[in-house]
């Protein structure tokens, strides 16, 4: 099992986490011959968000509220 983060390196992760593309956008025509690799390096933020509790899908709206829609649900 792995250690978890402090708050503050934490929040510096989710930060940095924003602005990484998205996996659906990573492709080899916009990325080349380094398509797998980043797509390895955003799934290891992934992971090391998952394993400090934090949802890597709701991250953004956690960073940034005043950009992100109310739910109509």
């Amino acid at each position: 099992m792995s250690e978890k983060m402090n708050e503050s390196d934490l929040n510096a992760l989710k930060i940095a986490f924003t602005y990484m593309p998205k996996a659906i956008e990573v492709t080899k025509y916009e990325y080349g011959d380094s398509h797998q690799k980043v797509l390895d390096h955003i799934e290891a933020v992934r992971e090391v968000l998952l394993i400090n509790d934090v949802d890597p899908d709701e991250v953004y709206g956690e960073v940034n509220p005043e950009a992100t829609p109310n739910s109509t649900y």
